[in-house]
């Protein structure tokens, strides 16, 4: 990495900053800090948070979609100010706030409501920091460097949710549940370290006021990723939620035979979506975004539906089908999130983000909610037909995205 000394004779830290591409490195690697406590609450649900709370499936998606809910409630404002001053002060106050949240619940969540007030305030403060985040990284880059580093920026969330799957289970398995959010919570000061090498950054004045969207709205090409990103959102949050769940419900119908844990499975889920995004990003450069998103989409939805198809056979037979869908859910997601701010109207580029998290969180809640809502209706989590109507409900949701792309280019072609 190459820093940049502002003042060769005074060497402080607080006067370091970095430049070029060591901005995109840094800030992957304080994206993986603030990921940390990302899912706790999925990661502890099944094993521990369920049986000692006493959750229904929706009780327990209502649970696991309250950071969702809370970044949903905030990232309109706090994204849209990005337009207006420096990322970085939001990115640093965003991350202290997701840490206070994590620790809270470690704390002091006693049940369903209390949970899910600790996980919304953790929310709200990752609402401060992913989006915003990416526009400190984009606002510190040439154009032309944005593309890729978007795509770095959005693939590293996946390989910082698998680190969060990794840690929270070991810690909660050998420490306890609340050890878990407590140890996780210390994941976002590796951001706050990295606000602190950021240089300052001056946005350009912004146009209208403050949550004016309307400009947003009109942009029917930022709209189709906005909305596609929305449908990307409700299926990966819809998975991850209940991923531990759906492996446990594998493991105790076939029985412990294998190395292949929740915990494994998890992480490798996990894992694959960071190449997997960066390779969606490349067909998406190679062929157009639209053909190579609206392809994975469909791909995704097929996939989905053989795993529920399938959900009572053994874990050596439904782990191909599990790895193939690690790699088309997340697959989409760097070409929907570069295309949005690439189609973004640079005056406001922080408002099309934050419609971009807005769109694409609330659909994250509401997949974890309809998911479990599912598993009730049809007769529980360990009950095979009860997992086939779960991935049903994940393809239907992914098979509005290509709709949204159609949408968007026919509208902006008329």
């Amino acid at each position: 990495m190459r820093l940049r000394l502002t003042r060769p004779e005074r060497r402080s830290v607080s006067q370091i900053s970095l430049e070029g591409r060591s901005v995109i490195v840094a800030m992957c690697l304080g994206q993986l800090g603030s990921l940390l406590p990302h899912v706790v609450v999925p990661s502890v649900l099944a094993a521990f948070l369920i049986p000692e709370w006493q959750l229904s499936g929706a009780q327990a998606g209502l649970l696991a979609g309250s950071g969702a809910a809370g970044y949903m409630l905030a990232v309109p404002v706090l994204a849209t100010l990005t337009d207006r001053i420096d990322a970085r002060k939001i990115l640093i106050a965003g991350s202290a706030v997701s840490a206070l949240g994590t620790l809270l619940f470690g704390l002091f969540a006693t049940g369903l409501w209390s949970g899910a007030l600790c996980n919304a305030i953790a929310g709200i403060g990752f609402a401060g920091a992913y989006m915003p985040g990416l526009k400190a990284l984009t606002d510190r880059l040439a154009p032309g460097d944005s593309s890729r580093a978007i795509t770095f920026y959005t693939s590293s969330f996946s390989l910082g949710v698998g680190l969060s799957f990794l840690v929270a289970q070991l810690v909660a398995e050998n420490f306890g549940w609340r050890s878990a959010f407590c140890v996780t919570a210390l994941g976002p000061v590796v951001m706050l370290a990295v606000c602190l090498l950021l240089r300052p950054v001056a946005p350009k004045p912004a146009q209208g006021r403050l949550l004016d969207f309307a400009p947003v709205f009109r942009n029917t090409r930022a709209m189709g990723f906005v909305l596609g990103y929305g449908a990307h959102c409700f299926e990966l949050y819809g998975i991850r939620t209940w991923l531990v769940a759906f492996w446990t419900f594998v493991i105790i119908r076939n029985g412990q035979t294998s190395i292949l844990t929740p915990v494994v499975v998890s992480v490798v889920f996990s894992l694959l979506a960071m190449p997997a995004s960066i390779f969606g990003n490349e067909l998406a450069l190679k062929f157009g975004r639209h053909r190579a998103i609206t392809a994975v989409m469909l791909c995704s939805a097929a996939v989905a539906l053989l795993i529920g198809l399938f959900a009572d056979r053994s874990p050596l037979f439904l782990l191909p089908l599990l790895l193939a869908y690690a790699i088309t859910v997340p697959a989409d997601s760097g070409a929907l999130t570069s295309g949005m701010s690439m189609a973004a109207h640079p005056d406001y580029r922080g408002a099309t983000m934050a419609a971009h998290s807005t769109v694409g969180f609330s659909l994250s809640a509401l997949g974890a909610w309809g998911v479990g809502v599912a598993l009730d209706l049809a007769g529980g989590p360990l009950n095979a037909t009860a997992w086939m109507a779960a991935f049903s409900v994940l393809a239907a949701g992914i098979l509005l995205g290509p709709v949204a792309l159609y949408w968007s280019r026919s509208a902006a072609h008329s």
